[in-house]
């Protein structure tokens, strides 16, 4: 048994756990986290991966969360401008289409003028009778809207999450599975094993967060014996990647004939990404997986724009999650509220429990700090909120410093590539270097598994990120998964399972 009495044991490796523990450890809590999984290995890796207002949240009045998630795309910006930066969004527009021109105006208005904008440009008008955006389209359109949101990689965002709660002090535990929580003498009491290893631990906190997405309500029957904990209503979302289908950086946002929007955004350089579908889901989250009904759903709305039709057979990867949002009777499931929802159980008495509903990339670092809120006036308040001005690790340097920092690493690296340069700074940023180290020429990079993913990098993310399996690496800290073959990584595979971690923390 840990003999420490932690201020919070969190319950959640995805965005919304790590983001508190980060938050929490920075203000002086003592903080203990698990994640049963890899960390980001459910919902918060199945996104659409954009930090943005939600412009279709406006048709739902949802005024509140609206405004904090466009306040938030340029704090999160200078926070991690290495997996976070700015992309514009094409919207195409026909007469006798989905939505009026006034009604997409007025919503493009509130947009821009809700949420303190500052470096992202406004809403334009294209003429698609001249912009290269329409070269892909059909000719049907001969307007669009042109408006500025936020791409993110969603999973390193969360990795980053936990790297810095755990460089500033936070015990945090992957493929760690909470069996047992219970009230005792005050305190939590709470029983774990390591999945991999098999061992079983005790910890003891002052407070108990559940964070765990879609096994939020799991937690709560765990902790209190109920049958009937019901609060959250799962929703499942999948995308599709197919090999690009435009050379455009901007992205388009389709209005589909059932009023539901789907996206095409350009993806790792070499793809084209598209979603989201949004459905009821009702069978156990770890086994989620895109429907061919959603397949074809996705196929056929991106097919009334493009020209060149988009096909299952052309799709190289898909992904699907379940969203975790908080049950407001919402006839839909693309009208239930996207806000989160954060409530105590047992306030006012010892050992508390807070329980995270819902919630979204955009606003996870504001869901933190009333997170921190809650749990001030629930065991007693320390330090003030810090991370709005903050970095998260190799996200140092300017928002818009991107290219001088690939010119950097270039510079002190010569023998890389262009192409690999980029996107070593599109995943470490600033710790590029670390993983470089005295690197003085390619073969001092190791064995390469495929595309440009090198022994070096993989020794980091084992070391540095906690990756163990192949799929972390392939599918999480990078997307290096869409360029490996199977037998290129089951050998990455096979080394991973060689080298043990070399890791502080």
């Amino acid at each position: 048994m840990s003999r420490q009495i932690h201020d919070l044991f969190i319950v959640g490796g995805g965005i919304n756990g790590c983001g508190i523990a980060r938050d929490a450890i920075g203000r002086g809590y003592t903080v203990a986290l698990a994640e049963m999984n890899d960390f980001a290995s459910g919902t918060s890796s199945g996104a659409t991966k954009l930090i943005h207002g939600g412009l279709r949240y406006l048709e739902h009045y949802e005024f509140r969360l609206v405004r904090e998630s466009l306040m938030e795309r340029e704090v999160l910006w200078a926070m991690a401008p290495h997996i976070i930066w700015p992309m514009r969004f094409v919207l195409p527009y026909h007469k006798g289409g989905i939505r009026p021109a006034w009604l997409i105006r007025l919503g493009l208005f509130l947009y821009d003028h809700l949420g303190g904008r500052k470096l992202l440009p406004p809403t334009a008008v294209l003429d698609m009778r001249r912009d290269p955006a329409a070269k892909p389209l059909k000719a049907l359109f001969t307007k669009a809207f042109e408006y500025s949101d936020g791409w993110v990689d969603d999973a390193r965002m969360v990795v980053l999450n936990a790297r810095d709660a755990a460089d500033r002090g936070a015990l945090i535990m992957p493929r760690t599975k909470v069996v047992s929580a219970r009230r005792e003498n005050g305190l939590w009491s709470i029983e774990t094993i390591d999945t991999v290893s098999g061992q079983a631990n005790s910890f003891q906190a002052r407070m108990l967060v559940n964070a765990a997405g879609p096994w939020v309500d799991h937690v709560i029957r765990a902790a209190f014996g109920q049958n009937e904990a019901h609060h959250v209503r799962l929703v499942q979302g999948s995308h599709i990647v197919v090999k690009k289908k435009f050379n455009d950086p901007r992205a388009y946002f389709f209005q589909n004939p059932d009023n539901r929007i789907i996206f095409a955004i350009p993806y790792e350089q070499d793809f084209t990404l598209i979603g989201t579908t949004d459905r009821d889901y009702s069978a156990d989250p770890k086994d989620v997986r895109i429907s061919e009904e959603e397949t074809a759903y996705l196929c056929n709305a991106a097919s009334e724009y493009f020209k060149e039709p988009v096909r299952p057979e052309d799709i190289v990867w898909t992904y699907s999650a379940v969203r975790p949002l908080f049950d407001d009777g919402a006839s839909k499931a693309q009208e239930a509220t996207r806000d989160y929802v954060l409530k105590i159980e047992g306030e006012g008495e010892s050992a508390p429990l807070l329980n995270v509903f819902g919630g979204k990339l955009t606003t996870y670092r504001r869901l933190s700090e009333h997170a921190l809120e809650k749990i001030a006036a629930a065991i007693g308040a320390k330090g003030a909120p810090w991370t709005a001005k903050s970095h998260l690790p190799g996200g140092d340097f300017a928002p818009t410093g991107y290219e001088a920092e690939v010119a950097k690493l270039r510079d002190r690296y010569r023998f890389l590539a262009d192409r690999h340069a980029r996107r070593l700074v599109r995943r470490y940023g600033t710790k590029a270097s670390v993983l470089l180290g005295r690197a003085a020429n390619t073969e001092d990079l190791g064995h390469c598994f495929g595309g440009d993913l090198y022994e070096a990098e993989v020794r980091y993310l084992i070391d540095h990120e906690w990756a163990r399996r192949a799929d972390d690496v392939l599918w999480r800290r990078t997307k290096d998964g869409l360029r490996l073959t199977k037998e290129q990584a089951a050998l990455l595979e096979e080394y991973m399972a060689a080298r043990p971690a070399q890791m502080a923390g």
